[in-house]
């Protein structure tokens, strides 16, 4: 089977810093790959990946100012979609831009929709729905207007994460800096707990960052470490006593959820969009409805078996299981098979 991986080009694959579809994508390809697969995975040039490379665009345009984003999206999509004819089956990761030359190509796209960044995206998906093959990354984030192949929750590698059994006392806020995220409210249950926080993310909404999150900065209890990448993300992930979450909008996932629980850090989260299919309640972690539920949460994590995060993440969030996951979705496209 020969698949092609289409990758968001905002960051590189996978990204040095943030950018969660890049990850996304790029586990998929290193997980087809390990599985045997002739993947090609499309995405800047400066990629990295054990599959075979193929680029138009050598760096990302969030990391480069010279590069102009439709510019660069619109020979980044063409470039694979002119030589389509190449592949069994296309794997789109960059949402719903590529559906447009669905009906132009005779090799069948997947297309992961990893969240509906407004409404008024729908109505493109809406368009292709009848000849397209949607595959959702939680049961909470399906629109039901349209057809779903499959769930299949998004896999990390576990062997890249680090098991902690004995954390240090500091909790981690960790993800865009966004009022979505919660960051400001991470910083109320922190100061209400009295405890340290460690805040890590890319500054995605600089006013907000400036008026809810810079003036409680002081590097004593409130920190803010800057957008982390591999290594120090490790290190806050797998030291943290608990991970906060108290996101205010329906999260179609949270890569940050699992890669804490994958170290054994449990997560305290708002009950919302997908955290119930992410986190088991009182096992490995809490879902909470607000800031005091929080407070009261942190009160009892010691009671959490670090362990379980672990177990819990391996079983049901692998690169392996995703991988499976998407094989069968291909083959039942191609060959019909369930």
């Amino acid at each position: 089977m020969k698949i092609a991986i289409l990758a968001p080009i905002a960051w590189r694959t996978p990204p040095l810093k943030y950018g969660p579809w890049e990850q996304v994508a790029s586990n998929i390809t290193e997980g087809l790959v390990d599985k045997g697969m002739d993947v090609t995975l499309f995405a800047t040039g400066d990629s990295n990946t054990k599959g075979k490379l193929s680029s138009v665009c050598e760096h990302a345009y969030a990391e480069d100012t010279t590069i102009d984003p439709k510019v660069a999206e619109c020979l980044h999509i063409s470039h694979l979609m002119e030589q389509a004819n190449q592949f069994d089956i296309i794997h789109n990761n960059y949402d719903f831009l590529p559906l447009s030359y669905s009906r132009l190509i005779k090799t069948p796209i997947v297309t992961t929709i990893h969240g509906f960044s407004s409404p008024k995206i729908i109505p493109v998906f809406k368009k292709y729905n009848s000849t397209s093959h949607y595959v959702s990354i939680s049961d909470s984030n399906r629109n039901p207007d349209l057809n779903y192949e499959a769930t299949v929750y998004n896999g990390i590698n576990i062997n890249e994460f680090i098991f902690s059994g004995e954390p240090d006392d500091y909790l981690l806020f960790f993800g865009r800096i966004h009022r979505d995220k919660g960051t400001y409210e991470a910083i109320e249950i922190a100061k209400k707990t009295k405890r340290k926080l460690v805040i890590s993310g890319f500054i995605q909404d600089q006013e907000y960052f400036n008026q809810k999150v810079k003036p409680y900065i002081n590097d004593e209890d409130i920190v803010y470490v800057g957008n982390s990448g591999p290594k120090q993300r490790l290190k806050l992930l797998s030291q943290a006593c608990a991970l906060l979450h108290p996101i205010s909008f329906q999260e179609p996932f949270g890569l940050s959820v699992v890669e804490a629980m994958a170290c054994g850090t449990p997560v305290i989260a708002f009950n919302k969009g997908s955290m119930p299919e992410l986190i088991l309640h009182e096992k490995t972690g809490f879902l909470v409805s607000n800031i005091d539920q929080a407070i009261e949460a942190i009160s009892h994590i010691q009671h959490i078996n670090r362990n379980e995060c672990t177990k819990w993440v391996t079983s049901m969030f692998s690169r392996q299981k995703m991988t499976e996951g998407y094989l069968k979705v291909y083959r039942k496209i191609l060959h019909g098979n369930n």
